[in-house]
């Protein structure tokens, strides 16, 4: 097994006894995501990984799974206990996923407290202590003493659990402490809770002459329960996690969609638990006492023998341990802007110009706006906000150019998961300013990433646009890898205006130049450009297909794919996370192959590369990015963007630099096979491997190429019959 697409042939074909036309043509979806968070996990576990980045991946593996739990988990539990047996896509019914789902997830959480374990070993050797109640010495419990009383007992509720103080509610990933006490005196027995408060460090850093080292926030609850329950000795305990559901549900004719979502964000808080993790060998009497209370059976209850909140290790992620992180870096600042004094219009109006970040700093998009904010001559600012950061410096150049008088219109996407009261809030400011903030659809997330700026240049108006695919979002954007096209070509211009008119008015575009949207077009430009590689395949001619994308699911497209290999197309696919395609099954999909990158960066952006008649790369290729994975939702009940692309330096870029680079990683890929089984070449230290990312950081883009011109920029691709697109 070789992870080097871009060189090696396509692999023998797997045998498997499946029906092709039946449901097990596909892979299920909940156990193709768990894979790719096992795929998270064993970063952890890389020697080749800088020891806190492992850390990091130990804690992403747990983040991911537990909002997994709260959302995918929720629904499917919320369908079993409907009575709904209507099978997946791969033909299973809702109560057989959740026993897969459930036999997987406790063994991945098994390794993570595994993995955590020799983890914590390893910052031992590096000086880094996470420690218990009993490793505290004098010093360390008169400062811990000061400590608690300064920083942590005014922030502290304790309860009692009696008939005159009922169980209290706990929200979605509340943490506490369960209690046994007994009064010294007296010998009167009292059950109480400890709610662990989020608002306060997870694990509180100790004064060191060398090192660093850390006492959880739970030991130092324990530590001081004579402080809050005077009188009472403790004579069990334990602590427990509360994940609750967290798929929200909206009227279908909410009269107003900002005020239904915040009545429905204050429904997510009550939930009901879809899992409880609790400390393994808790007195039964508090684990019957818990389960009780929050109405949990067996199959909810996860008993943890290590750290419970391995989410929280992040905090352990220390800046000031520099030697135990990745190499710094800092994003590049294209040439060609650098040529124009920063002013992003005059680089803009030379040509079409494609930044790859995080290698390419997002600030030329915050500062593509923030000129557009402060520039005279610019009439209106258009803007599609899905995630936001909390403060966002996008927003503020919105704000800015609305209360300086321009047209500013924010479409903000309420639906946007686990950021709908940040978007919520948000949109208050923008109304505030003076801006026109639109919602989209009640039906559909609008997910497409789109600004236009329109200046006024001599006698005409010039619309400058920028598409992307990645959020709006300038701290995702460090660790993201998304494309950004900046144009100010007429064509690209009207198709974002009309989406643009689409989303406030309703009113469907009849007739798009360079661009296709979901949910009208895209998935049907998609199918017709597969089908036209299968033609082409059966007319003799070159036939491939390069694809990029985070989840493939949707079942017109996958089936599209097996159709387009079995007539001979060539697809090569890199599929971060969730993939429901089989590849290279005999008589299914032989021409088929999927990898995954997981490493350094977030691997996001959307890209598909088709033949067109010729082989890959070729300037004849049709070459397009997207705002949308090939899934159900993003096809069919999503506003999403397929943007064509016609620059001859975007193309060649894209297909030569950015998917021939993923292509060839070799350090970061794992190969899918029919099984859904994903798997890498183990690399021996002293072998150099290709890492894409690696490449990326040390290689600018083409078309950001100033007047040093684009010439020099390494390319790992060629066409057979011309060369490189200037």
């Amino acid at each position: 097994m070789q992870a080097n697409f871009l060189e090696s042939p396509f692999p023998e074909p797997t045998i498997l006894d499946i029906d092709p036309t039946t449901p097990a043509r596909y892979f299920n979806r909940e156990l193709s995501w768990l894979s790719f968070n096992w795929r998270v996990l064993e970063e952890a576990e890389n020697p080749r990984v800088p020891l806190l980045e492992r850390l990091r991946f130990l804690s992403i593996s747990a983040t991911n799974l537990d909002e997994f739990y709260t959302v995918r988990v929720a629904g499917l539990r919320e369908l079993a206990l409907a009575g709904n047996v209507t099978p997946s896509i791969d033909g299973l019914t809702p109560a057989e996923q959740l026993i897969l789902i459930n036999a997987n997830a406790r063994e991945l959480m098994h390794r993570q407290q595994s993995v955590f374990n020799d983890l914590n070993d390893a910052l031992k050797d590096q000086d880094i202590y996470l420690l218990t109640r009993d490793d505290l010495t004098p010093e360390d419990t008169a400062f811990l003493d000061e400590f608690f009383l300064d920083q942590v007992f005014p922030v502290l509720s304790p309860l009692a659990i009696d008939p005159a103080h009922p169980f209290p509610f706990l929200p979605n990933e509340g943490f506490a402490l369960a209690l046994q006490l007994e009064k010294i005196e007296g010998k009167r027995s009292l059950r109480a809770l400890l709610p662990v408060p989020a608002q306060i460090a997870r694990f509180v850093a100790l004064p060191t002459t060398t090192g660093q080292r850390f006492l959880p926030l739970e030991e130092l609850l324990l530590l001081h329960v004579g402080r809050l329950f005077p009188g009472f000795a403790v004579k069990g305990n334990c602590a427990f996690k509360v994940l609750r559901d967290s798929d929200l549900e909206l009227e279908d004719e909410a009269e107003d969609l900002v005020r239904e979502f915040e009545v429905a964000l204050k429904r997510r808080r009550r939930g009901e638990v879809v899992r409880l993790k609790l400390s393994a060998n808790a007195p039964a009497s508090l684990k019957s006492m818990i389960m009780q209370e929050l109405h949990v059976t067996d199959d909810a209850v996860v008993e943890v023998d290590g750290l419970i909140g391995i989410a929280d290790l992040n905090e352990l992620v220390l800046d000031e341990r520099a030697d135990l992180l990745w190499p710094p870096f800092s994003p590049r600042v294209p040439e060609r802007v650098q040529d124009f004094e920063g002013d992003m219009f005059a680089a803009i109006r030379q040509k079409d110009m494609l930044l790859h970040h995080p290698y390419e700093t997002f600030d030329m998009v915050v500062r593509f706006l923030a000129q557009a904010a402060r520039d005279p001559n610019v009439v209106a600012i258009k803007q599609t906000l899905y995630r936001t950061s909390k403060k966002s410096p996008i927003v503020e150049a919105l704000c800015e150019a609305a209360e300086d008088g321009k047209s500013v219109t924010a479409l903000v996407e309420l639906k946007a998961r686990f950021d709908e009261a940040a978007n919520i809030r948000q949109s208050r400011r923008l109304e505030r300013a003076g801006a026109h903030v639109v919602y989209g659809f009640l039906n559909y997330k609008t997910h497409a990433k789109i600004s236009t700026v329109v200046r006024r240049e001599g006698e005409k108006l010039v619309t400058y646009t920028h598409f992307g695919t990645g959020n709006y979002h300038p701290i995702t954007a460090r660790v993201y890898t998304d494309l950004s096209l900046f144009t100010c070509d007429a064509k690209l211009g009207r198709d974002a205006t009309k989406v643009f008119n689409y989303l406030s008015g309703y009113a469907q575009p009849d007739s798009l130049e360079n661009l296709a949207i979901a949910p009208i077009d895209l998935k049907k430009t998609l199918l017709d450009r597969i089908a036209t590689e299968a033609e082409n395949a059966r007319d003799g001619k070159p036939a491939m297909i390069w694809a990029k994308m985070n989840s493939l699911v949707e079942e017109d497209v996958i089936d599209a794919l097996y159709a387009a290999s079995q007539d001979g197309v060539q697809i090569s696919l890199i599929v971060r996370g969730i993939c429901g395609l089989r590849p290279g099954v005999v008589g299914l999909s032989e021409n088929i192959r999927v990898k995954s990158i997981v490493g350094r960066f977030l691997e996001h952006s959307r890209i598909v590369c088709f033949a067109n008649g010729k082989k890959l790369p070729s300037k004849k290729a049709k070459v397009y990015i997207s705002s949308a994975d090939w899934m159900g939702r993003n096809l069919n009940r999503r506003v999403e963007t397929l943007i064509e692309i016609q620059n001859a330096t975007v193309k060649a870029q894209i297909v030569s630099q950015v998917m021939a680079a993923n292509m060839a990683d070799v350090a970061q890929s794992w190969v899918m096979d029919g099984k859904g089984i994903f798997t890498r070449d183990p690399v021996p230290d002293d072998v150099f491997s290709f890492n894409c990312h690696r490449f990326f950081m040390e290689n600018p883009s083409l078309s950001g190429r100033g007047s040093a011109g684009a010439s020099d920029v390494p390319q790992l691709t060629h066409s057979d019959d011309e060369g490189p697109n200037q």
